[in-house]
């Protein structure tokens, strides 16, 4: 039987450069997820990368968003939101949200087709997965919130290559030769 260790209190004079840690960080690589929140009038959303499945009982995504970012307060307001997982061909899509189009707000959704979760955020319909989630847990640490939200529904578009980020750089998935031929 394993005990859970209690953590140790780091030193502050012991850390890592911050420009380090992000240098680190640009060498692991992400799925590309389009956070997305609000009705329609005030809906809006973020290229995200700091998503993952929490738990599957009860299914729970945990997601986190810079507190600077536009759909910051729209989630705490309105505790939903959706996490869009994009796909090779939703290129585009990553940079629009990602700010690269000068687009904001609303102004992109008029880019995309979406349809709306009931009681919920935008879906976008193109997407490899989307999660419609409600929050369950909000948890602030520096610059950004840890955001936990019970998935109310799912969807999937199978089969299509997802985008990844790595490095600065938008890519996909190439699988190995053994891979391949294991299917």
């Amino acid at each position: 039987m394993s005990a859970w260790l209690k953590p140790k209190r780091v030193d502050d004079a012991a850390h890592v450069d911050p420009d380090e840690f992000r240098r680190c960080m640009r060498e692991v690589p992400g799925a590309v997820a389009i956070i997305t929140c609000g009705e329609p009038g005030e809906r809006t959303g973020l290229t995200a990368t700091a998503v993952c499945s929490l738990t599957d009982a009860p299914p729970t995504l945990l997601v986190c968003v810079n507190g600077t970012a536009s759909a910051h307060p729209v989630i705490c307001r309105t505790a939903r939101f959706a996490v869009n997982i994009l796909a090779e061909a939703d290129l585009a899509v990553a940079g629009l949200f990602a700010g690269r189009t000068g687009l904001k707000g609303e102004d992109r959704f008029d880019q995309l087709t979406c349809t709306q979760a009931p009681d919920g955020s935008p879906i976008i319909e193109d997407a490899l997965a989307s999660f419609d989630c409600a929050l369950e847990a909000e948890h602030r640490y520096g610059t950004h919130s840890v955001f936990i939200g019970r998935v109310l529904s799912a969807a999937t578009n199978p089969r299509r290559n997802p985008l990844l980020y790595l490095d600065g750089r938008f890519g996909t998935f190439a699988e190995t030769a053994a891979n391949a031929s294991s299917r």
